[in-house]
């Protein structure tokens, strides 16, 4: 038996390939399947299942694709929803064998209704393992508020009281020393306090996992889990309802999306309506100089995330300034989250544009040690409000990112404003955003709060909690 968690650090999701005497399963399979054939192709295997464990809200996956390469049957949990697709829908406790190993469909209902996991049982009949899906995290659970954005009258109590049964009932009963494998890790949205591990034993969660906590009553499960909740990404009901009723062949969509454009041809393509120029290239070098009105969301972050919470319609048309040779990544990372729109990439990068002669904006940066020497000055802190309240430069603004939509109506054009965030990319994303609407006054503090602690010279101070709240 083999068992290969697949991670990919941009979603910060994990899919799943298991094989046994030639049969495999994939779970969880992102939009691009590349990489789980491949897998099939060394082992000399055919996969037999595609299980989701849930309808995503945070991308699209790759099932219709995969089931269509390799002729496997593509399982989901029990729901009435209208897939617009071919699907074996599982029932609870269902067996599913894989050559010597089993798969048992557990239904774990609570972050989403059809939330299933899976439980797998090795050549002897143990049970090894726990494909937990959103149901269970390392550190966390899954967020109960997501369906009723699709489905209004699944409010996140329901839910969340679902998923405290889920896990009594269904998971808490199992081995201490089966290992859980979860859907997503740390900087996902699914959840509120995930931990950077991918995997754990099921006897440590129970210890350490907030939502294990064995004398926790129903009442006391459903407060913790939906305080401090925040609105969910806007491109999230997109991608359920995408994932329910299928989407186009990601291999039509490349071929669309496969168009390199002159400097003059570019150009001439930004003029319509809801488009957005998307340099991806390091915000050191975006910071330096960039085509007028473009935002820049780095490559080599949290890519897919950040560019589904930030333009949140997936039906934004976008042309893609990247590092040479990286367009094709780029297209690739995008279509993970839905946005299928892209008309073309500015052939040659930015350099082309600079050597054609065209107009260039830039941002300007300043360090930590020069912030400190301008005294009374104007900080806005753009990252999350959690992390503003944990700890912040005294007097600063807090304008996060995440909903810079509302957060911008705290910045006056008239001010001059230096922006910070942890390490100094927000910030420079933040800067881009504003600078597309007319704000011209915005300085990117570089490396953010990490280099203002070290550097020590401005006085960074706990939250204190007004008195009004208490």
């Amino acid at each position: 038996m083999k068992v290969e968690q697949i991670y990919t650090g941009c979603l910060a999701e994990a899919a799943y390939y298991i094989e046994s005497k030639g049969e495999a399963v994939v779970i969880d399979p992102l939009r691009d399947i590349e990489g789980y054939l491949e897998r099939a192709k060394a082992d000399n295997a055919k996969i037999k299942y595609i299980f989701l464990t849930h309808f995503h809200a945070d991308f699209l996956s790759g099932q219709q694709d995969l089931a269509k390469a390799t002729g496997g049957t593509i399982v989901v949990g029990p729901t009435e929803a209208p897939i617009g697709y071919d699907v074996h829908i599982g029932t609870d406790d269902e067996i599913f064998e894989v050559g010597d190993v089993k798969l048992k469909l557990l239904h774990t209902p609570g972050h989403t209704t059809e939330s299933i996991s899976l439980l797998l049982f090795d050549e002897n009949g143990k049970e090894t393992a726990l494909f937990s899906g959103d149901a269970l995290f390392i550190g966390d659970v899954g967020r109960p508020d997501l369906a009723q954005k699709v489905v209004a009258d699944l409010t996140e109590d329901k839910l969340a009281r679902m998923l405290y049964h889920s896990l009594r009932n269904k998971i808490m009963p199992l081995p201490d020393d089966i290992i859980v494998y979860p859907n997503h890790g740390a900087g996902s949205p699914c959840g509120k306090n995930m931990s950077s591990e991918t995997s754990d034993t099921l006897g440590n969660q129970k210890k350490t996992n907030y939502a294990l906590r064995p004398d926790q009553t129903e009442d006391e499960f459903v407060a913790e889990l939906l305080d401090g909740l925040k609105e969910p990404p806007g491109y999230f009901p997109s991608m359920v309802i995408g994932n329910i009723k299928g989407v186009e062949s990601i291999y039509d969509v490349r071929k669309k999306e496969n168009n390199p454009l002159s400097p003059n041809a570019f150009e001439a393509a930004m003029d319509q309506d809801n488009l957005v120029v998307l340099d991806v290239r390091p915000a050191s070098e975006f910071s330096e100089g960039f085509i007028p009105g473009a935002l820049n969301i780095d490559l080599d972050g949290s890519f897919a995330i950040w560019t589904g919470t930030i333009l949140r319609d997936i039906k934004t048309k976008v042309l893609l300034v990247t590092p040479k040779g990286r367009e094709e990544e780029a297209m690739i990372r995008l279509s993970r989250v839905g946005f299928d729109g892209v008309l073309g990439f500015l052939e040659g990068g930015f350099a082309a544009w600079k050597a054609a002669g065209k107009q260039v904006d830039n941002i300007k940066n300043i360090t930590p040690a020069e912030l400190a020497r301008k005294g009374d000055v104007n900080i806005l802190d753009v990252r999350r409000e959690s992390e503003f309240f944990s700890e912040h430069i005294v007097d600063s603004i807090n304008a996060p990112l995440d909903n810079w939509w509302d957060s911008m109506a705290k910045v006056d054009p008239s001010k001059e404003y230096y922006v910070v965030c942890r390490t100094g990319n927000r910030s420079i994303i933040y800067c881009s955003i504003l600078k597309s609407k007319g704000f011209d006054r915005l300085i990117n503090v570089t490396g953010g709060i990490e280099e203002i602690k070290k550097e020590g010279k401005l006085k960074v101070t706990d939250y204190v909690c007004p008195s009004t709240m208490l």
